[in-house]
């Protein structure tokens, strides 16, 4: 068996084939993480049909989006250690059989217990998936600049599958009504499965024999998904309620068991060295921030564009494609500055251009702003996003090895969603201080003075993550 169908990194110096092999590869990655991105804004537009069609109350419609969100960060470790032990593209294939079969049932979806559970698989199946393509990458893809095309052209496709996200689920909810939502990820996956087999280099053998970490995956699952049940329900409960109260104490039990287990294991899920890699480590940090600042920006600029402004759903859509554009050009800007100089100077550069950038947009949050004042502001921070995205993932892997890539994929994953939960709890909270009992034009001044807050508080959280950058070594002499 040749050394690509083992799975080693493809190289620059390979034979023509193996090159068209390699684009081609990358191309199947790209349009997994373009699902993956598509199927988290997708649903929204078609909220309110859902909710209609089966008989949601207005405090349970919300589980159709906090499903997917909670069973993602519960199961992102676990997916990523089964991408390295089980193999990546086994996962890679079973995480896109998942997301087939479970957008079946969401679109068959009679009762909203039914499509709730069928969003909490897709949310399972986002969790291998994620850590099991990001994994292939890394490890298809030698370290480096190779490397770095490769991520920028992943985060690409991610960046367009957001808007893409929008845009579909506004058009298909308006032609076909909101069972096409789901529908349409079953097509999707469908041609990523059969393209997988024709495509992604087999699985190498493993000649050592591996135990699987059970107690590690069980405690690791429980508490991660515990905790971000906690961070995303609690402003939706109450912080003081029963039922987040004993959520929080539960994640914090299971999470203290599985760093008890995983130091005593002698095959760990999450090997406690991996701690020792410092651009790992940084990566994930920077991971959090970034999901706790830049990644709560569309949900302000939804409410901004709709509540306050009064935009359609297609409208806002369309209007999310501006920083979508500047975004995936980031993420190409990303890998040339990180390839040219160090991944520390591109972080740096791309944090400070998003801090500016975001607080530009505070310009155009007032409630009788226009949009065409938010563009120059959505340009600006979409380019820093966009440099930030792909360099944070080339730290995260870096000197990483191959067999470890999905774990290490799954621990700076995990920390991006955590991140999102708190970040957006935070300063959703802040936000909406001042507006309750408030209506008419009264509120909607509230809201946008809010939504300023938050642009501010999101800027100055982005330049705090410039620390974290700090500690990546700088380019070789």
């Amino acid at each position: 068996m040749s050394s690509l169908d083992q799975g080693a990194p493809f190289s620059a110096a390979a034979a023509g084939g193996i090159g068209a092999k390699r684009g081609a590869t990358l191309a199947l990655l790209a349009f997994a993480q373009l699902i993956i991105a598509l199927d988290l804004n997708i649903v929204f537009v078609a909220l309110p049909e859902i909710g209609a069609g089966l008989g949601f109350s207005g405090q349970t419609l919300q589980w159709v989006v906090s499903a997917y969100t909670v069973f993602t960060g519960g199961f992102l470790l676990f997916g990523g250690r089964a991408a390295d032990m089980i193999g990546q593209r086994r996962v890679f294939i079973f995480a896109l059989w998942l997301y087939a079969l479970s957008s079946l049932v969401g679109g068959l979806a009679w009762s909203p217990e039914m499509i709730i559970a069928a969003r909490a698989v897709q949310g399972i199946g986002a969790a291998f998936l994620f850590p099991a393509t990001l994994s292939l990458i890394n490890r298809l893809f030698a370290e480096g600049p190779e490397r770095n095309r490769a991520l920028a052209v992943w985060g690409g496709a991610g960046a367009s599958g957001l808007t893409l996200g929008s845009l579909a689920g506004g058009l298909l909810t308006s032609a076909f009504g909101w069972p096409s939502v789901f529908y349409v990820n079953v097509l999707l996956a469908g041609v990523a499965i059969i393209a997988a087999f024709a495509i992604i280099p087999r699985d190498r053998k493993r000649h050592e024999h591996r135990s699987f970490d059970l107690p590690g995956a069980l405690t690791v699952t429980a508490g991660a998904t515990l905790l971000v049940f906690t961070l995303v329900q609690g402003p939706e409960y109450g912080w003081g309620s029963t039922a987040i109260i004993v959520s929080a104490a539960l994640a914090a039990f299971f999470l203290i068991a599985f760093a008890a287990i995983e130091a005593r294991s002698a095959d760990p899920l999450m090997p406690l060295r991996l701690f020792h890699n410092r651009s790992l480590v940084a990566g994930m940090t920077i991971t959090f921030l970034f999901m706790g600042t830049f990644g709560a920006l569309p949900y302000f600029l939804t409410v901004l564009l709709q509540n306050v402004h009064g935009f359609t759903a297609l409208q806002a859509g369309l209007a999310f494609l501006v920083p979508s554009i500047a975004i995936a050009g980031g993420t190409q800007v990303g890998e040339r500055l990180a390839t040219r100089f160090s991944t520390r100077a591109t972080l740096v550069g791309g944090m400070v251009v998003g801090a500016i950038g975001t607080a530009l947009m505070v310009l155009g949050a007032n409630a009788d702003s226009f949009y065409l004042s938010l563009v120059p502001g959505l340009i600006i921070s979409g380019v820093g996003q966009g440099i930030v995205w792909t360099a944070m993932w080339i730290a995260a892997a870096s000197g990483v090895s191959h067999d470890e890539q999905g774990v290490a994929s799954g621990m700076a994953s995990t920390m991006l969603n955590v991140g999102n939960a708190i970040g957006m709890a935070v300063l959703i909270a802040i936000a909406n201080r001042h507006v309750g009992g408030l209506t008419g034009d009264a509120l909607k001044i509230a809201v946008a003075d809010g939504i300023q807050v938050a642009f501010w508080l999101a800027a100055a959280g982005i330049a705090v993550s410039l620390l974290a950058a700090m500690v990546l070594p700088g380019k070789p002499k």
